[in-house]
C-alpha cells in the first residue's frame, strides 16, 4: 500500500486568553486522527499557531501594561504548555504574527488584486470618540432593533436571532469605553467573494465537507454571496496591507494564511517536507482543516476562494466539530463548568478527557456533552475495568510464576483471530473520524478477553500448581489480547500505550503490529498503569473553576464586590503593601432606595446617602449591584452597608454606577456587608 503526503491543520486558538475544555474538544479530535495516519506508515505533518491580531488583543495588551507582541508570546507559551498537557502532538506551533505569514497575507493579497477581486469603498461605521478608534461589531452593544431586547451586540440578536447593522441598533454603547458611538466614514477594501459563487457551490458539493455543512452552506450560496470587508483602521494590531497606510488586513485574513506560515515554518526545518509539494494547485498530497463549526464561512467559502485565485490548491477535506456542553447546558463559569485546561490537570489525567471525547465523536458537526458523572463512570469501567485490568490480572501470575516469560502456545486462537481481523473495520472507523464506533468495538472484544479471563479462572488453577503451563498459557494469551487493545487505543491513548510498550517490553507499538503475537517473549514487571478516576477530584475541579466574581453579563463589573466566605477554600489573592490598601476608600452608607432595573436579572439600583460632607451638602450616590438573586427593593431600604467610595464611576447601559458595595456570596446566599449597629453614614472605615 502506498504512503499517503497528509498535512493537517487545526484552527488556530486566539492568543487572548488560557485553552478551555471547549477549545481541547476540537484538538483532541485532530491529534487522534493524526496518530492514526502516522500508525498506518503514512507521512502527516501537523501544524497549528496561534491566531495573534486583532483590536482584542491590542486593547489586552494595553490592559496588562505590555506590548502586544510581549502579550502574544506569553500567550504562546501558556498554549502550547496545554496542548502538550493534553498530549496533542503538533509538529510545529507557531503564531500568524510572523514574517511567513506577512508575506504570504501580501502575496494573496496581491494576486486576488492583480485578478480583479479586490475593491475599495467608503463605508460609514460607529467610532469610539473616547478611545479614538472604530468598533467592531463584538465592541458594540445596544438595544435590537427588531424585539427590543437589551444588551446585543452590533451585528446579530441573541433573543430573535435578527441580523443587523452596528449603526441599526437602539442606545448602542462601546464595550470598551462605555461612550456613545458617533458615525464616521473610512476607505475599507473589499474581496469579491460574488465573483466566486459557482466555483463554491460545486466545491462545496465536491466531497470535502460533511454533508451537514455543505447543506448550510447551500442556504447562504443561494441567498447571494456579499463582499468581504478584510480591511481595519489604524490602531490595529496587524499586517499593514501593501501600499495603503493606516489600513490593516482583517485578522480573518491571515488567520487561515497561518496554515502555510506554519508550514513554511517547519519546511525550513525539515528535509523531508517541500512547501510546494503540499501547497502548489496540482499538488496530490493531502491537506485537511479541523475546526468548529463557529467558523464554518471563513474556511468554506472566504478561504478556497482566495486560495482558487491566488494559484494555490483548495483544502481535500474539512472535519467539522460541534460545540461542549456540560452536563447538558453551556460551560458556565458561576456553576464551575467552564473548566481550563491548566485546572483540569491540576486534578485529572488529561487521558481521561481524551478518551470521554473519542466515545462520544463522530464525523458529523453534532454538539458533545461532558456529563461529569457519565464521564467518571466510563473512564472506570472501560479504561481501568475493562482494558487495565486484564493486564492485572494476567501480569502477575507471569511475573510471579514464570520469571517474566510469555507462553509459546496460545490457548483461544480463534478469540485471538477475532480480534485481529477487527483491526481493518476498527481502522475504517478511525479514517472516517468515527472514534465512537470504533471504541465501541473496541470495548466489545474486551469484553470478550475479559470473558474469557474469567472462565479460564488462573487464580483458581494457580492455587494448586502456580507454575502450571496452563496459567501460563491463559495469561499470556490475556496479554496478546490487551496488546491488541491497545494497539487499537493508541491513538486516543498515547500515554497509556507508551507504558505498555515499557511493561510488555516492544517497540513503539504500530498498526501492522496486530498481525504478529508475543511467543516466548519477555516482559517486564507490571506497575499500575492508569488508576480510577475519583469522583472527589472531579468536584474538587468544578469548585476550583467557579467564577469570583457576582456580575450581570460581564457589565456589572466595578459594581458589586463578592467577599468569599472561608469555607470556599480559594487560594489568597497576590499581596498588596498597606499603602495600596490605603488608597481605598471605605464608607459607610444608608440605604435610601432601592429599585428593579429593567431588562437586568441580577441588578437592583440602589441609591444611597453618605451623610453631609464639609460644606454641609448631603452626599447621595447610585450605584448598580448584583444582588437581586437575594434581595427585593423593599428589604433594603433603611440599611446601611459599605461603600467604595472613591471608586472612578462607570458609564453602564442602565446609567452611571458610583461605587461600589460589599457583598459576599453566590445566588440566594448573598449577604450584604452591614456595619455594627449605631454606625453612622458617611464613616470612613479605618
Amino acid at each position: 500500500m502506498n504512503k499517503r503526503n497528509i498535512l493537517v491543520t487545526n484552527a488556530l486558538p486566539y492568543a487572548n486568553g488560557p485553552i478551555h475544555l471547549g477549545h481541547l474538544l476540537g484538538y483532541i479530535q485532530a491529534d487522534i486522527w493524526v496518530r492514526f495516519q502516522r500508525m498506518q506508515g503514512n507521512n502527516c505533518a501537523y501544524v497549528c499557531a496561534d491566531d495573534a491580531h486583532g483590536t482584542g488583543i491590542m486593547l489586552s495588551a494595553e490592559k496588562a501594561g505590555v506590548s502586544p507582541e510581549d502579550f502574544i508570546d506569553a500567550v504562546n507559551l501558556e498554549h502550547q504548555r496545554d496542548f502538550t498537557d493534553f498530549l496533542v502532538d503538533f509538529d510545529i506551533y507557531h503564531s500568524t504574527h510572523s514574517e511567513e505569514n506577512k508575506t504570504f497575507s501580501s502575496l494573496i493579497y496581491e494576486r486576488c488584486k492583480a485578478n480583479g477581486h479586490i475593491n475599495q469603498r467608503s463605508i460609514t461605521q460607529l467610532y469610539d470618540p473616547e478611545k479614538g478608534l472604530f468598533l467592531s461589531d463584538r465592541f458594540i452593544k445596544g438595544q435590537c432593533p427588531k424585539c427590543k431586547a437589551e444588551d446585543q451586540y452590533g451585528d446579530n440578536c441573541e433573543v430573535c436571532s435578527s441580523t443587523y447593522n452596528a449603526t441599526d441598533l437602539i442606545n448602542p454603547r462601546s464595550t470598551i469605553s462605555g461612550a456613545t458611538p458617533i458615525e464616521k466614514e473610512s476607505t475599507h477594501f473589499f474581496f469579491s467573494l460574488p465573483d466566486f459563487s459557482d466555483f463554491l457551490k460545486q466545491w462545496t458539493r465536491s466531497g470535502t465537507l460533511p454533508n451537514q455543512v455543505a447543506n448550510k452552506l447551500a442556504e447562504w450560496l443561494d441567498g447571494g454571496l456579499q463582499e468581504w470587508d478584510i480591511s481595519r483602521d489604524a490602531p490595529y494590531f496587524g499586517f499593514e496591507i501593501p501600499g495603503e497606510p493606516g489600513k490593516y488586513f482583517y485578522v480573518w485574513l491571515d488567520a487561515p494564511i497561518g496554515y502555510m506560515a506554519s508550514f513554511k515554518k517547519l519546511c525550513e526545518s525539515r528535509t523531508d517536507l517541500s512547501f510546494e509539494d503540499y501547497w502548489d494547485a496540482d499538488s496530490k498530497n493531502e491537506l485537511w482543516h479541523f475546526i468548529g463549526k463557529d467558523i464554518i464561512n471563513f474556511h468554506a467559502l472566504f478561504w478556497p476562494a482566495m486560495l482558487k485565485t491566488s494559484g494555490f490548491r483548495t483544502p481535500t477535506g474539512i472535519s467539522v466539530n460541534g460545540f461542549l456542553t456540560v452536563n447538558g447546558q453551556k460551560m458556565s463559569k458561576s456553576r464551575g463548568t467552564f473548566i481550563m485546561a491548566e485546572t483540569y490537570k491540576q486534578f485529572l489525567n488529561p487521558e481521561y478527557l481524551r478518551y470521554y471525547f473519542a466515545g462520544k465523536l463522530g464525523s458529523n458537526p453534532d454538539d458533545l456533552d461532558l456529563n461529569l458523572e457519565d464521564f467518571v463512570q466510563r473512564v472506570n469501567s472501560d479504561v481501568v475495568g475493562k482494558v487495565v485490568n486484564i493486564a492485572s490480572r494476567c501480569a502477575g501470575f507471569i511475573n510471579k510464576g514464570f520469571a517474566g516469560k510469555l507462553s509459546a502456545e496460545i490457548s483461544e486462537p480463534e478469540l485471538i483471530r477475532e480480534c485481529q481481523q477487527a483491526a481493518s473495520e476498527i481502522a475504517e472507523l478511525y479514517e472516517k473520524r468515527e472514534f465512537a464506533k470504533a471504541i465501541r468495538l473496541i470495548m466489545s472484544l474486551a469484553d470478550k478477553a475479559n470473558q474469557y479471563i474469567a472462565e479460564k479462572t488462573p487464580w483458581v488453577i494457580a492455587k494448586e500448581n502456580p507454575q502450571s503451563t496452563e496459567v501460563q498459557d491463559i495469561c499470556s494469551t490475556g496479554l496478546n489480547l490487551f496488546r491488541l487493545l491497545v494497539i487499537y487505543l493508541k491513538p486516543v491513548l498515547p500515554g497509556l500505550a507508551k507504558q505498555v510498550e515499557e511493561f510488555l517490553n516492544v517497540a513503539a507499538l504500530q498498526w501492522q503490529d496486530v498481525e504478529s503475537l508475543l511467543s516466548d517473549h519477555q516482559i517486564n514487571p507490571f506497575k499500575p498503569l492508569m488508576t480510577r478516576v475519583e469522583s472527589s477530584k472531579v468536584d474538587a475541579m468544578v469548585e476550583a473553576s467557579k467564577d469570583s466574581l457576582n456580575t450581570e453579563n460581564s457589565s456589572a463589573e466595578n459594581t458589586t464586590t463578592k467577599v468569599d466566605s472561608p469555607l470556599a477554600n480559594d487560594p489568597i489573592s497576590e499581596e498588596i503593601e498597606f499603602p495600596d490598601f490605603a488608597k481605598v476608600d471605605l464608607r459607610i452608607a444608608k440605604i435610601i432606595r432601592a429599585e428593579q432595573v429593567e431588562g437586568a436579572d441580577k441588578l437592583l439600583k440602589i441609591t444611597l446617602d453618605l451623610g453631609l460632607n464639609a460644606a454641609g451638602e448631603q452626599q447621595i450616590r447610585t450605584v448598580f449591584s448584583g444582588i437581586k438573586s437575594a434581595y427585593e427593593p423593599e428589604q433594603l431600604k433603611g440599611m446601611y452597608t459599605v461603600l467604595v467610595a472613591n471608586l472612578k464611576p462607570r458609564k453602564m447601559k442602565f446609567g452611571l454606577s458610583e461605587g461600589m458595595i460589599l457583598a459576599a456570596g453566590e445566588g440566594k446566599d448573598i449577604y450584604l456587608l452591614e456595619p455594627h449597629a449605631g454606625a453612622q453614614a458617611g464613616l470612613r472605615i479605618t
